[in-house]
């Protein structure tokens, strides 16, 4: 078993390349890998096309720090606050630089990546018949459905593969078989369509934790590129069982942002002027620790005997 264990600005370095299409949890809300998010903003990197199914400011953060060039999405924002102040000035401004914007509602980018995941030539769905995003967007064609009735149409998702999916989980081993509960969203969908997948682990443990309940794995290690041990990875967004979700750091950083100035001071103050992880943990200090879950609500056991 190779033991895939890295620092996480060694994984970003080697594996998060200019340009490519980064997905960034695809949780929804909780399970937020906001240290990479930071560590890719201190590394510079340029030109990424977000993959964005509810990335709660972590992708409007990156479009302020300059290294976006494109979203694939529904939008970008923060589910407490709204549409993103920074997504907002480069989509209407072109500031710090324009965005190519490819259109999804965040069904629709479930089913793309779905169909990534699975090697279909396309997913269709019905979901958006009505509505502009199949005009929006010249990627999703129009169909007649050879099921159905007559003239009854269907949209044809194309599929996506990500270059990157960079993941929170609760638990993995050295190889990147992990632990994931709680609300996964299309994080399994994501890891197994994308070229390389990066695990910010809360907590890394024994092959032996892991193979003892294997119905907790979303996802083999077979997948997993790099395994990095970072202890709140997600702050500020929660992950079920270990961190409860910072709400007023994400109310803070909506204000501040609403300017780029604004922005730049806040990236300054929590980014630029942090060199790791390890020092905004030590920033955040009594409030970091305040937010996690020491509370218990375990699941009952299972057997998996076989005789």
């Amino acid at each position: 078993m190779r033991d895939k264990q890295t620092s996480l600005p060694e994984a970003i370095g080697a594996l998060v390349r200019d340009g490519d299409s980064v997905v960034l949890g695809a949780c929804l809300e909780p399970n937020i890998p906001f240290a990479a998010t930071f560590e890719i903003i201190r590394q510079g990197k340029t030109g990424l096309r977000m993959i964005a199914p509810i990335s709660d400011g972590s992708t409007d953060m990156l479009i302020g720090a300059g290294c976006v060039g494109g979203i694939i999405g529904a939008w970008v924002g923060s589910v407490s606050a709204g549409l993103g102040h920074n997504y907002r000035r480069a989509a209407e401004h072109g500031v710090p630089n324009k965005l190519e914007i490819e259109d999804h509602s965040n069904f629709t980018l479930g089913m793309a990546l779905l169909a990534g995941a699975y090697g279909m030539p396309y997913a269709p769905t019905r979901s958006i018949l009505g509505s502009d995003i199949v005009k929006s967007n010249p990627k999703l064609h129009l169909a007649e459905n050879p099921l159905g009735e007559d003239g009854e149409a269907v949209v044809l998702v194309p599929p996506l593969k990500p270059d990157v999916a960079i993941l929170c989980v609760q638990r993995s081993d050295i190889a990147g078989n992990a632990y994931h509960w709680g609300n996964a969203g299309v994080a399994k969908e994501a890891a197994i369509a994308a070229e390389r997948v990066i695990l910010l682990a809360d907590e890394i443990v024994p092959t032996e934790v892991i193979t003892s309940d294997p119905g907790r794995v979303l996802f083999p290690g077979l997948h997993v590129s790099a395994v990095c041990h970072v202890e709140a990875g997600c702050h500020p967004a929660p992950m079920t069982g270990r961190w409860q979700r910072d709400h007023a750091f994400f109310d803070e950083y909506h204000q501040r942002s609403r300017a780029a100035d604004g922005f730049d001071a806040w990236a300054k103050e929590w980014i630029h002027d942090l060199p790791d992880h390890e020092a905004y943990r030590a920033k955040l200090g009594q409030r970091l620790k305040d937010l996690r879950i020491r509370g218990e609500a375990l699941s009952a056991p299972a057997n998996w005997a076989a005789a």
